[in-house]
């Protein structure tokens, strides 16, 4: 048995290792810290990674591209994207961009959107060379398929995930790039494009005429650019494959409705001009949400009774089995009952 005058030294040495360890380890949080996987879901995300800001260019008018680094990082495949949790604490999604199979970087572009909702002008102002970034991800909602053929229909920044395709394919594969911007200084990796493509790219200065494209039988069409682009190219051809990141619309008008939280003891009416998560954070200042689109999965909730209206691009179909993102996500019942 230590005596004890031994103990108090050994519990004053225990006191010093840890200071001495508080003192080497290296801690740099980010302020407000958004939770990083959904609260209740038992679902945990994709881990969080801390990436260094190696490059931060601007690569045509109102563009800007970064080289976020780090080691032996999570391969992706085309079409994939990432998680960017910027200074302020906003969540915001970027299509990865630069190649497959480099493990030591990720490359993502973002256009300055005047009268957005803040954060590619933070993308553009605030984050400099140097600067550690916490990133989730690579996903791939937007997987390139093996088809005989493709059609790809970018709007300005959206080439950001059909260049990665392009560079894939084969070099005997079939295809064609309609590329539309505002005009030629304003498009992002043009030069390249067209140096990969050749005679197969076109390139439109305004809007694009989408009855002149050709679509042979069996092509993959994909697009990615402004709703408006991709609403048109959906109309064109039902089978286009859409990356879009910007809140599903819904069909129809929205009715209100009632959200029991069950572990609170509350109920909850929502408007039908309002959000399941706005009316929870009247009553639970505290819920964690993000990006308020239906993308960053802050907001994921359990829920226990009730049928699910899901507006979101995230989920999987099992996910959607029980849970929901409330910042978008409706009720398609009278009710539902969430595990809060």
């Amino acid at each position: 048995m230590p005596k004890p005058r031994n103990l108090v030294l050994l519990a004053g040495a225990a006191l010093l290792a840890r200071q001495a360890l508080r003192r080497r380890v290296r801690v740099s949080p980010l302020w407000p810290m958004p939770a990083l996987d959904p609260p209740l879901s038992g679902r945990p995300r994709s881990r969080a990674l801390r990436l260094l800001v190696t490059s931060h260019e601007t690569i045509a008018e109102g563009v800007v591209q970064l080289r976020l680094e780090g080691v032996d990082l999570p391969r992706w495949e085309p079409g994939a994207h990432l998680d960017l949790v910027l200074p302020s604490g906003l969540v915001r999604q970027y299509s990865l961009c630069g190649d497959p199979e480099d493990t030591s970087a990720y490359t993502v572009a973002t256009r300055l959107v005047e009268g957005g909702r803040g954060g590619s002008r933070e993308v553009h102002e605030q984050v400099t060379e140097g600067m550690e970034l916490q990133v989730r991800g690579p996903r791939n909602r937007f997987p390139l398929v093996e088809a005989p053929s493709y059609v790809f229909v970018a709007g300005g920044i959206g080439i950001t995930p059909l260049l990665a395709m392009l560079r894939a394919l084969p070099e005997n594969a079939e295809w064609r790039l309609l590329y539309a911007g505002r005009d030629r200084a304003s498009m992002p990796f043009l030069e390249e494009v067209e140096k990969l493509g050749g005679d197969r790219v076109a390139v439109v200065e305004g809007r694009p005429d989408l009855d002149a494209l050709q679509v042979s039988e069996g092509a993959a069409v994909y697009c990615c650019g402004p709703e408006g682009l991709m609403t048109a190219v959906a109309a064109r051809f039902p089978d286009v494959r859409l990356e879009r990141f910007t809140p599903c619309t819904a069909s129809g008008v929205d009715t209100g409705f009632e959200v029991e939280l069950r572990r609170s003891g509350r109920t909850l009416t929502v408007p039908a001009d309002s959000t399941v998560l706005a009316a929870v954070r009247r009553e639970l200042p505290g819920t964690a949400y993000s990006c308020e689109q239906g993308f960053c999965g802050t907001c994921q909730q359990r829920v226990l009774e009730g049928e699910i209206d899901h507006r979101d691009e995230l989920l999987t179909d099992e996910e959607r089995a029980d849970s929901m993102l409330i910042c978008v996500s409706r009720a398609r019942s009278d009710r539902l009952v969430l595990d809060m």
